[in-house]
């Protein structure tokens, strides 16, 4: 586990660059990090290699989250003019106090506060937020009638505070949700790929579930979805550039599958449930190996899972040999066990971080000794 751990140095040196220039990665948070008992900056291999590229340093998207306060009124308005950009994991919250509080550990790449709809209050948060040094990395975007300052409470936001329109929106989060270049082995894989699909799988990385032993988590759901939804086979996928990974598996023997075959290439780009009723009049499937031939796979159903910065990891998946369609309540069943996982996907990763400081804390005294 030691080895696992890195200081400053050893990162600077496994990503050829400076060690000032590791340290601001550090402090902007680009590169996650926790503090020794001594003090001293630590970080995990996983981490560093996750940004390691083929070429220049690359060091993808911070988060696909994006924070929107707004009323409930117009939640919904706001709700359907995002809908469209399935690659961010929007949070609506209604309130200026749970707003405040839903940062949690976790910088999300933007937040925009809906003017509009909350008028002083949102002016009063905006100016809390950016004097939040945990949130410098955060765009934080005033949305406004007109995409200016019209009003005289407007006019007193902070200069870092970008204003828009609703119409402008889009146009300001493309720019802080689409990696600046796709996977150069995925530019032409035949599959759908989402705008940050660099860093989606940067965090596949660092979450460190690919190739791990069954647990019992994660089991326990898959074998909820095979049973309440009447289903043979019950996946909890996970998809490199290379690979789709079965974390856990009900009904099925092969522990994986080239990504190229992964019908959950199309979930990774949903907010809900991507269903397919029947795979083999499917233009998307019709050919794929294992609808094709054996297995012969006929119904599909997936919801996404998600890490703690909004990135989806892979899925909670049904599949039957025999086409079929699942109702409304069948629907919220499988995406509400995705949820579930995406927790227990948040657990594991707090459940790991004590382990790694102690760790971290062994190899230092060890060292001291010799």
């Amino acid at each position: 586990m030691a080895a696992d751990v890195l200081t400053t140095t050893d990162a600077a040196k496994m990503l050829g660059i400076s060690v000032r220039t590791a340290q601001l990665m550090i402090e902007s948070g680009k590169l996650p990090s926790w503090k020794t008992p001594g003090g001293h900056r630590r970080v995990l291999r996983s981490d560093v290699e996750a940004i390691l590229p083929d070429g220049p340093v690359q060091q993808g998207l911070r988060s696909a989250r994006v924070l929107v306060v707004t009323s409930a009124e117009r939640r919904e308005v706001l709700a359907a003019r995002l809908d469209a950009m399935a690659h961010i994991a929007f949070e609506f919250r209604t309130d200026t106090w749970s707003a405040a509080t839903a940062m949690g550990g976790r910088v999300p790449a933007a937040v925009v506060v809906d003017i509009v709809a909350l008028k002083d209050d949102a002016v009063g948060l905006l100016q809390a937020l950016a004097e939040d040094g945990r949130l410098a990395e955060a765009e934080l975007i005033a949305l406004t009638a007109s995409g200016k300052a019209s009003k005289a409470g407007e006019a007193k936001l902070p200069s870092r505070v970008r204003k828009s329109s609703l119409e402008q929106l889009s146009g300001w989060l493309k720019p802080l949700s689409e990696d600046a270049r796709p996977p150069e082995a995925l530019s032409h894989a035949g599959f759908p790929i989402a705008p940050n699909e660099a860093s989606r799988l940067q965090a596949v990385k660092r979450s460190r579930l690919v190739d791990t032993p069954p647990e019992s988590a994660f089991d326990r759901i898959t074998w909820l979805a095979a049973n309440d939804l009447k289903m043979p086979v019950a996946l909890m996928t996970l998809l490199t550039g290379e690979r789709q990974w079965f974390k856990s598996r009900q009904g099925l023997a092969m522990p994986d599958t080239p990504r190229s075959w992964a019908f959950c290439n199309h979930t990774l780009l949903q907010r809900d449930v991507f269903e397919v009723k029947d795979l083999s009049k499917h233009p998307s499937f019709a050919d794929n190996p294992a609808v094709a031939s054996a297995p012969h796979f006929r119904f599909y159903a997936g919801s996404p899972i998600h890490d703690a910065d909004g990135f989806p990891l892979g899925s909670i998946c049904v599949i039957d040999y025999r086409p079929r369609q699942l109702d409304a309540r069948q629907r919220q069943t499988l995406k509400e066990l995705a949820a579930i996982a995406s927790d227990a996907v948040l657990l594991r990763q707090l459940q790991a971080a004590p382990t790694d400081r102690m760790a971290t804390r062994t190899h230092e005294l060890r060292s001291a000794r010799n």
